[in-house]
């Protein structure tokens, strides 16, 4: 129907989940009435369905035999509380995931010496990606079935169970065939998802199948239905192992050293981010090759050399162009406004851990709205708040005396210097007497300069006053010389009758400023005149447009002179591309001793621009011939002589900066705007949290769910948002008691929610088993079919999402396989080797039956070799990738990956109650 809000994710993946159950529950309370065939299994666990039992934390439902109508009622408040007890994990895993992604986000500077001699600050990442894809990120997602696991061994006095181990076979399951399927089809048509880590992916692709045929080989071949102490304690070591060999197919050592690789950086940022990239020919700096053993043995400093030169750079750029695009498109905008769609640009586009799809997952899902889309929203506001602050200053309540200017020229034929005193603030009604004085310097008092004292009277309501120092003029050639003008003894006139200093009044009303010593340079006007520059360098931004340089004519400026000048490239080109070529000629009248040179600089907006390029200046000449004439070739009298020596003395000529290298840097208000993006875009910003009050303000608010592609308009709460903000809003009221990520670098937030996530999870184990037991299912069952989908439905809307925001399938894919490997290391390791000391200490075996978990662990092992030569064969070129690509190849593979999973759930509940045999 037209103008209908499309499906909800959250809505069609809760249909599919009731479906799902309620046939698999209807196949397997068939599979309970209907009589099995007489088989001699060696599954030990093919009984009958046993008794409720005390749960860790729920105790028994009385009676335990109750009648059918009381059974529907148990089993519904025990599916309903299972439910919301998801939701609460789900939610408290949301901050758990936000304190990973602000521990594993830590950064530190590292300070680079480049062979040139120049040093650089560097943004580095603490935490190798990989490992904390592997670590945290995976414990993160995990949590719930390896806590299961722990939980339900020791709290049921280190007796093994089924519910822990099944639902992390059932969750593997789910993940590798499910979520991978879901991720196949969801990509956007003709578009494919490629893995960029391959190499990382082989490791925990190979460690996730691995790590259940060593599972089955506890179970039923190292020592049959026990577990040893030392199967536990090597199960939980694979773990670390598994870490250390995906860091090392990361960082390519060992083997890998003689091979090439790459480095990259966190896009829009430029935080170098170590990890495994594709096969690069190598990276020229300073002329010269670097391969692989130069950045493996030339220490953190060479390879983070490298880095700066090549990838920390690109980041940059990347988000110059962003605003570059931004201001093409919206050229009406404001700068602050662009920063603002700069700055939600970035984070919408740029490389997301699995920790930030999961969290934005659960808020959207839980009708917290688009976190994105909000913490640009709460940035801008806080700057327009910022900006409407005004520090008013404070008003002056003294009057300041000083010059203004305080540097003065005049010719020497100009008979007096006029010099300006100010007074600003105070009570301008007050009479003001200052005395002032002159000093020498190079010019002396009598010969070059009359000498002058006096005292400066500022009547009621005067602000300026000017004084006359007269200048001596001469006809000797000589330098330009220059004396000192001093302020001193100010005083106020209180009464008409009493003039007072200031420190004699209790608050002062009046007071020198700065500067109160004023310098005036006399300039010869008995020579030509010296051109030159000011100085020799000089250093301009790429954005000020229309640049000026002087040409100053010193020791004298007798005369009028053209000088020649034009500019010559350097690093920077003419011709429009960094600045306009200029060339011309500077007309110094008589008495003129400064002229002006226009050079237009073109603003390119790049980052770091370090380009030179030169003015110079050719060789002046005089435009008064008869000033300049030669004398004849007789026989000159002294006289004669003389005056042609002071002629010769007065020609102009160029001075010491007759070159000017100019220098174009980057624009720094330009440089400033993305710095300040950069650091906008670390996504612990967005996720993490500082303070008690903005988790709960987070908690009671219903926003929008908004999808990325929106045009930017706020919209209202949808009923969906609603009606889930109100089923969710005690957890969140609850959990917002949790620590503020950025207490303890995120760690205090990290240990509270691991308990809480723990304690949650041993209800839910309880109300599992009570549910399973009432409606007739066994654990194993309940826990392939239940548990396993309600801890994995946060992971797949996060899959869903980052496999089509993400430019690559490893977000979606390789934190997959890692997830299943992680599963049995630490969850089965972990608890089995707890279990196994306790037993062993009491001198008993720790026996596990194989039964049903076998036969779930053989069944998926050998799925999981199908799922993935699947997925290494859409590699080919003709599909191009694992996720997408055509149309028929995704529908074929998403409907063999359900199938694989459906195939799954079918014959581990046929054989856990004896309809096919198991071990």
């Amino acid at each position: 129907m037209e103008g209908s809000r499309p499906i909800k994710p959250g809505s069609t993946a809760c249909l599919c989940f009731g479906l799902v159950s309620v046939a698999v529950t209807f196949l397997c309370t068939e599979a309970r009435t209907t009589p099995s065939p007489l088989l001699t299994p060696s599954n030990a666990t093919c009984r009958g369905n046993a008794k409720c039992r005390a749960g860790i934390i729920l105790p028994i439902w009385y009676p335990e035999d109750p009648s059918m109508g009381d059974k529907i009622a148990r089993v519904i408040v025990y599916f309903v509380a299972m439910i919301y007890m998801f939701l609460g994990v789900s939610i408290i895993a949301d901050r758990f995931m936000a304190a990973i992604e602000v521990i594993t986000s830590q950064e530190r500077e590292l300070v680079i010496k480049r062979p040139n001699g120049e040093t650089s600050t560097t943004t580095i990442r603490v935490w190798n990606e990989t490992v904390s894809n592997l670590t945290l990120m995976a414990l993160g997602s995990s949590a719930p079935e390896i806590l299961l696991s722990l939980i339900e061994v020791c709290g049921h006095g280190f007796q093994p169970g089924e519910l822990g181990p099944a639902t992390i076979v059932g969750s593997a399951a789910f993940n590798m065939f499910v979520i991978i399927g879901l991720c196949v089809s969801v990509i956007p048509q003709g578009e494919v998802r490629k893995i960029k880590h391959l190499r990382v992916f082989f490791v925990t692709a190979g460690w996730s199948v691995f790590a259940y045929i060593w599972l089955y080989m506890i179970l039923a071949v190292f020592s049959p239905n026990v577990v040893q102490v030392w199967e536990g304690l090597v199960t939980l070591a694979f773990f670390p192992i598994c870490v250390l060999l995906a860091w090392v197919a990361d960082r390519r050592l060992l083997f890998y050293k003689f091979m090439h690789k790459k480095y990259r950086t966190d896009k829009h940022r430029g935080v170098i981010i170590e990890t495994e990239a594709e096969r690069s020919k190598g990276i020229e700096m300073d002329g010269k090759m670097l391969n692989s053993h130069f950045m493996d043995g030339g220490g953190p400093s060479n390879l983070i050399g490298l880095i700066e030169s090549k990838e920390v750079d690109e980041s940059r750029r990347d988000m110059i162009r962003i605003l570059k695009d931004l201001k093409q498109k919206y050229p009406e905008r404001e700068m602050d406004q662009l920063v603002e769609m700069a700055n939600y640009y970035a984070l919408s586009h740029q490389q997301k851990s699995r920790a930030f799809y999961r969290i934005q997952a659960t808020r959207m899902m839980t009708g917290a709205g688009n976190i994105l889309k909000k913490h640009v929203a709460e940035q801008a506001k806080k700057s327009v708040s910022v900006q409407q602050v005004h520090v008013e200053e404070p008003e002056e309540y003294v009057s300041r005396i000083a010059f203004e200017p305080a540097v003065y020229q005049c010719l020497e034929n100009c008979g007096a210097a006029i010099l300006t005193i100010t007074r600003k603030g105070g009570d301008i009604n007050k009479t003001i007497y200052v005395d002032y004085k002159t000093e020498d310097g190079s010019a002396n008092a009598g010969a070059d300069y009359e000498f002058s004292e006096g005292t400066v009277v500022f009547k009621p309501g005067e602000m300026i006053k000017e004084i006359n120092i007269g200048i001596i003029d001469d006809d000797i050639f000589e330098e330009d010389e220059h004396f000192f003008v001093r302020l001193s003894n100010l005083r106020v006139l209180e009464t008409e009758d009493e003039v007072l200093s200031p420190n004699s009044l209790q608050y002062p009303k009046a007071m020198l400023g700065f500067p109160t010593v004023a310098t005036v340079t006399i300039l010869d006007d008995d020579h030509s005149g010296i051109f030159t520059f000011e100085s020799n360098l000089v250093h301009v931004s790429e954005s000020m447009g229309i640049m000026e340089v002087k040409v100053l004519r010193t020791s004298g400026a007798r005369g009028t002179i053209i000088v020649p000048y034009r500019s010559m490239e350097g690093l920077a080109k003419g011709g429009g591309e960094d600045f306009e070529d200029t060339y011309g000629e500077l007309e110094f009248k008589n008495d003129e001793t400064c002229k002006l040179i226009h050079v237009k600089i073109i603003d390119d907006e790049e980052y770091e621009k370090n380009k030179n390029f030169f003015l110079e200046l050719a060789e002046p000449r005089m435009v008064d011939m008869s000033l300049q004439k030669d004398v004849t070739d007789r026989k000159m009298t002294s006289d004669e002589e003389e005056a042609r020596r002071i002629a010769e003395m007065g020609k102009p000529v160029l001075g010491e900066h007759s070159k000017l290298e100019v220098i174009i840097e980057e624009s720094y208000e330009f440089k400033s705007t993305v710095d300040k993006l950069i650091k906008k875009t670390n996504l612990a910003l967005v996720v993490g949290t500082n303070s008690w009050r903005d988790q709960f303000m987070e908690a009671i608010t219903v926003s929008a769910d908004e999808d990325e592609e929106d045009t930017g308009e706020e919209r209202l709460p949808s009923c969906f948002d609603y009606v889930m903000h109100f089923l969710t809003v005690f957890w969140k009221v609850l959990f917002a008691c949790v620590p503020p990520t950025d207490y303890l670098n995120g760690w205090a937030c990290f240990i509270v929610s691991i308990v809480i996530i723990g304690l949650l999870t041993a209800v839910i184990g309880d109300l599992a088993s009570h549910f399973g037991c009432t409606i007739g299912l066994k654990d194993s069952v309940t826990a392939v079919v239940f548990v396993a989908l309600g801890t994995s439905v946060p992971d797949t809307f996060a899959s869903k999402v980052s496999a089509v925001q993400d430019t690559y399938a490893d977000a979606s894919i390789g934190n997959v396989t890692g997830s299943n490997a992680v599963n049995v290391f630490l969850g089965i390791g972990l608890a089995w080797s707890v279990a196994a000391i306790y037993w062993h200490m009491k001198g008993k075996p720790f026996v596990v039956e194989a039964g049903s978990l076998a036969f779930s662990v053989t069944l998926f092992t050998i799925f999981a070799f199908l799922a993935i030569s699947v997925l290494l064969y859409r590699r080919r070129a003709h599909i191009g990738g694992e996720l997408g690509g055509p149309r028929g190849h995704r529908l074929a593979t998403s409907a063999f990956l359900f199938g694989l999973w459906f195939l799954y759930i079918l014959f581990s509940s046929l054989e856990a109650y004896c309809h096919i045999e198991g071990f």
